[in-house]
């Protein structure tokens, strides 16, 4: 095959829509090398994880400029050797693509997707050249759409400038929905795969809110000039992943709201338009604000930073925030959202033994591979980084009489990091004495670097939101309320999924009720008292006096067993927060 370009040119097709395969070649020019090594990363940036993408490539084979083979040697799990002899050399391989998620890649009757970490080789010395992509849709499919972030010859063919841009632009072809909105100047596409008929006008209305909010935040210039919300649907499924112009966003079908329905403020229109946000913010601040150690870094192994809580903890306070702001939600449901969060990390007894710190450190083995015992023993970098933002912002608006803010150290981590400088570890603490004078390390080694909560009770209060505690309300209770009717009487302290028969255990909380009665992860709690048992049945049963222990019918592992469960007093786990001062709320939010 012909090169058509100094630099490494690429060709990508769906081999077979029934077995989810994807046809790649690329065309590597002539080397001042011998043997030309390729690989696969084993990661991808933005998941902390190693995925070994390379065990998903089904064959390889190469051949020269004159047809003949060449040898393609495995030399590790990810990477091979070819025999190319100082000459050009084309590769031709298929790729299995069934993982239905945002990070890997996923082919079916509607659709195919993928990132190019699982997709495209990188030519070991040869990662500054020059790329070309060529994407071709199935003959049977000529209407398949093509979208993706990469610039568009006149040819049709695609370019990046080097093998790390040609990685961070996801690919889709498929049936899709899409609309296009633009805000600033810059041009905003919303792309669903498949033809469910969605309200993407009001989605769109909401979402130039959002996108004007961060615009206006980091200022001009902006870094992208075209952007996609590259939007997956599928039954069940949820997940989201930044890159420098796109994200790639995964979502069930029917938590959308569909075209010609009366517009309703429901959870799952809330999350994704929250997730579109959080998503959207990584545009800066990861994408181009990132810790040092992520600056250029090594995709064949783990890269260890103990930041991530400014990146994704700071990011998940902006994601709903942004929307109270934007006037997307009133500003109670914004606080609705917050106890929520609050609620969840309350019932999250491994705050008490892992510091956010640590969770970012170790989130390639611990938070990314979690497992029953995770509630116990880890805590969330997302999750309690949000309120550490939160507690943050109010913290400087304090300590600076109301001269400092987050906003204004965002914008400042813009000005000084962004552009792939990459911060140092102490870079908040830092920052906050360099440029407001004020020393906040106290506050980051009690809630960052230890494990003690956010007193958000007395900062919340400076801003004219009191914070009420509560029993848990029933099983499945998300907090973020104020009770409407009577809580439970008594602990349960185990979160379950109806099934069959009974309910099925999915965790248990340590000291719990549950735990104390010997209830085990993926027990099947048959009966209470001898009574079949649903979720409406038990929070009944957990809500009516008794003077006696209550009795469990469980079977585990194919065996029946009793179980003795003691009466104890409900946490106060469940949290509220309402605004007392309303001008004052409504000034922090900066809304009037």
């Amino acid at each position: 095959m012909a090169l058509q370009s100094s630099g490494i040119d690429y060709s990508i097709s769906v081999d077979s829509i029934s077995q989810h395969v994807f046809l790649v070649t690329m065309s590597v020019p002539a080397l001042d090398q011998s043997i030309v090594e390729v690989s696969l990363p084993g990661w991808i940036p933005g998941s902390y994880m190693i995925r070994d993408f390379a065990r998903n490539i089904i064959s390889i084979e190469g051949l020269n400029n004159s047809n003949e083979s060449v040898d393609v040697i495995p030399t590790d799990k990810q990477t091979w050797q070819v025999s190319a002899n100082g000459n050009a050399f084309t590769l031709t391989y298929r790729v299995y693509a069934y993982d239905l998620s945002v990070r890997s890649a996923y082919i079916n009757d509607e659709y195919a997707f993928c990132n190019g970490t699982s997709v495209f080789l990188k030519v070991t010395g040869a990662e500054s050249l020059p790329c070309s992509v060529a994407i071709n849709v199935p003959e049977d499919h000529p209407e398949w759409l093509i979208e993706t972030g990469m610039a568009k010859r006149s040819n049709g063919i695609y370019a990046c400038a080097d093998y790390d841009e040609l990685i961070d632009h996801p690919i889709f072809m498929g049936e899709c929905t899409s609309e296009t909105f633009t805000v600033q100047g810059i041009e905003f596409v919303l792309l669903f795969s498949g033809n469910t008929r969605y309200d993407t006008k009001r989605m769109c209305a909401d979402l130039t809110r959002v996108c004007e909010h961060h615009l206006n935040l980091f200022g001009t210039p902006a870094p992208i000039k075209r952007y996609i919300f590259m939007t997956l649907i599928a039954d069940q499924g949820y997940g989201g992943l930044e890159h420098r112009s796109s994200t790639a966003l995964l979502y069930p079908r029917f938590e959308l709201p569909l075209a010609g329905e009366p517009a309703q403020l429901n959870d799952g229109y809330v999350n994704f338009i929250s997730l579109c946000s959080h998503e959207l913010f990584h545009t800066w601040h990861v994408k181009s604000i990132q810790p040092d150690v992520l600056v250029n870094a090594d995709l064949s192994q783990e890269v260890y930073t103990d930041q991530l809580w400014i990146y994704e903890g700071f990011t998940s306070f902006y994601d709903d925030v942004t929307l109270a702001r934007a006037a997307v939600i009133p500003p109670q449901h914004y606080l609705k959202i917050v106890g929520q969060n609050l609620t969840r990390l309350m019932r999250n007894t491994g705050r008490f033994k892992q510091s956010i710190a640590e969770s970012s450190y170790y989130a390639w083995t611990k938070f990314y591979k979690q497992d029953a015992s995770a509630i116990n023993n880890i805590v969330s970098y997302y999750n309690k980084g949000g309120l550490v933002a939160l507690g943050l912002d109010v913290l400087l608006r304090q300590r600076s009489h109301g001269e400092a803010n987050l906003d204004k150290l965002m914008q400042t981590l813009w000005q000084q990091y962004g552009h792939n400088k990459g911060t140092p570890a102490d870079v908040i603490a830092t920052l906050c004495l360099s440029e407001f004078n004020i020393d906040v390390s106290d506050y980051l080694q009690s809630v960052v670097y230890g494990t003690d909560d956010v007193n958000l009770t007395e900062l919340l209060a400076e801003i004219g939101v009191e914070i009420a505690e509560y029993p848990q309300l029933s099983v499945d209770d998300k907090g973020g309320e104020l009770p409407s009717k009577p809580t439970a009487r008594y602990a349960f302290g185990a979160t379950v999924k109806g099934s069959e028969l009974g309910l099925s255990i999915v965790t248990v909380q340590e000291g719990s009720a549950a735990c104390k009665a010997g209830l085990h992860v993926n027990d099947r709690l048959i009966a209470v008292d001898d009574y079949v048992v649903n979720v409406k049945l038990l929070d009944r049963l957990l809500a009516c006096e008794r003077t006696g222990d209550y009795t469990l019918t469980v079977v585990r592992d194919g065996r029946v067993l009793s179980l003795t469960m003691p009466l104890l007093a409900v946490p106060k786990q469940h949290r509220a927060l309402t605004i007392s001062n309303e001008d004052a709320f409504t000034t922090w939010l900066g809304i009037h």
